[in-house]
């Protein structure tokens, strides 16, 4: 696992751990997040915002989550394979 990927893992599970899991949708993960869509995320050189992630990330995402860790795990691997990290 490198740096940035490591970095992002830690701030997507911080922001969205306060999040009423299972959740069904994006929009269940929105109050959880501290500055709503604008919340951004940075590590090294990349940098998203939540409303970036749920648009660049949307078709790669399997709703409903369970956990938080399963959650992040899905953006961690879509970022991947979309040469975003």
């Amino acid at each position: 696992m490198t740096d940035v990927e490591s970095e992002l893992r830690a701030q997507f599970t911080e922001a969205f751990e306060g999040a009423e899991f299972p959740v069904e949708n994006q929009m269940d993960l929105v109050p959880a997040l501290p500055n709503g869509p604008g919340t951004t995320f940075e590590a090294g050189d990349v940098r998203f915002t939540a409303m970036e992630l749920a648009t660049k990330l949307g078709g790669e995402q399997e709703f409903p989550y369970e956990s938080v860790e399963e959650f992040v795990d899905d953006i961690i691997a879509g970022l991947k394979k979309n040469d975003m990290i």
